[in-house]
């Protein structure tokens, strides 16, 4: 019985090996990826001991908002809100560490401490004392504790559908095991696995366009970001929210889509619970990426909150 367990066990690991190796996908050279996604309003600023991937538009002396990326993505994801707010914010967005084309942090430290570090330092960088934050899903995990670890320089905060809370595979105190699966994903990455993991995101299936999901593979594909995302992944700890949460006394809004499989729209309300000032706003019809799919009606939202008496 042992004999046959190992050889088995031998078969599946050279099954998995053969798809490797057949799969292989090494990193695009960062040179032809920024000629092709780091054109002007891009460039790159030293904050933290980090090349940091930005853009930074809209009037100097406008009120600051600064967008936050969600886990896989990048700045890009912001484009037409970024577009549609710049004439009366300065609008500045970055891809986080081990992401896009800021690419791995040299510290191997992708913990949410450093990533409240990197923020603060590109706000220096910038000479802005103290912005707005929008953040979606892991990027609002990371803007509202940055609003309490830090809240003399968050002025409001906009979360879509951040994550946050404890949920099934994802307990509190314990980083989530990373499976074998995942692991060769440093080493192979098909285009339909990216389109696959990335559907769920849409509401309507439609806008998730080939272009789209070109841009995500790429991004995925830049130096060290497949490795960076595995080491992410490993020292995601999530530690109880509320005690962090009930600190925060900037303006939130809570903007989630109506059709959200990732982080469904029901937990909107542990938020709810937890803040002491904040209002949720549900866009139907639309999914996990509403800066994607209803980038107006996003627009308009934020307009209208960060300009609220």
């Amino acid at each position: 019985m042992l004999r046959i367990l190992t050889i088995v066990l031998v078969v599946i690991l050279l099954l998995v090996l053969a798809l490797a190796i057949w799969f292989y996908t090494p990193d695009r050279p960062r040179a032809a990826l920024e000629a092709r996604y780091a054109a002007a309003p891009s460039r790159f600023v030293e904050a933290a001991g980090l090349r940091l991937h930005i853009r930074d538009t809209g009037p100097r002396e406008a009120p600051a908002v600064i967008l936050v990326h969600g886990f896989g993505s990048s700045l890009h994801t912001w484009d037409e809100v970024a577009a549609g707010l710049e004439d009366e914010f300065r609008v500045i967005r970055l891809d986080l560490p081990g992401f896009g084309l800021t690419g791995p942090d040299p510290t191997g430290d992708y913990s949410d401490t450093r990533a409240h570090a990197v923020l603060a330092a590109l706000m220096d960088a910038l000479g802005v004392p103290r912005a707005s934050f929008v953040g979606s899903s892991m990027g609002g995990r990371i803007a509202w504790s940055f609003a309490a670890a830090q809240p003399e320089r968050v002025e409001r905060l906009v979360l879509m559908a951040p994550d946050g809370f404890a949920s099934p595979g994802i307990e509190y105190g314990k980083p989530p095991r990373v499976p074998l699966m995942m692991r060769l994903l440093a080493v192979t990455l098909p285009r339909f696995m990216v389109k696959g993991s990335m559907a769920p995101a849409y509401g309507d299936p439609a806008g998730l366009t080939p272009a789209l999901v070109d841009r995500y593979y790429e991004m995925m594909l830049a130096p060290g970001v497949r490795r960076a995302i595995l080491d992410r992944m490993g020292q995601h700890v999530l530690v109880p929210p509320e005690p962090l949460l009930a600190t925060i006394r900037a303006p939130t809004l809570l903007l989630w889509g109506e059709r959200d499989r990732m982080v469904p729209v029901a937990n909107a309300e542990d938020y709810l619970r937890a803040m002491p000032d904040a209002r949720r706003l549900v866009l139907p019809g639309i999914g996990h990426v509403p800066m994607e799919e209803a980038p107006a009606q996003v627009v308009a939202a934020l307009r209208e909150f960060l300009t609220a008496p």
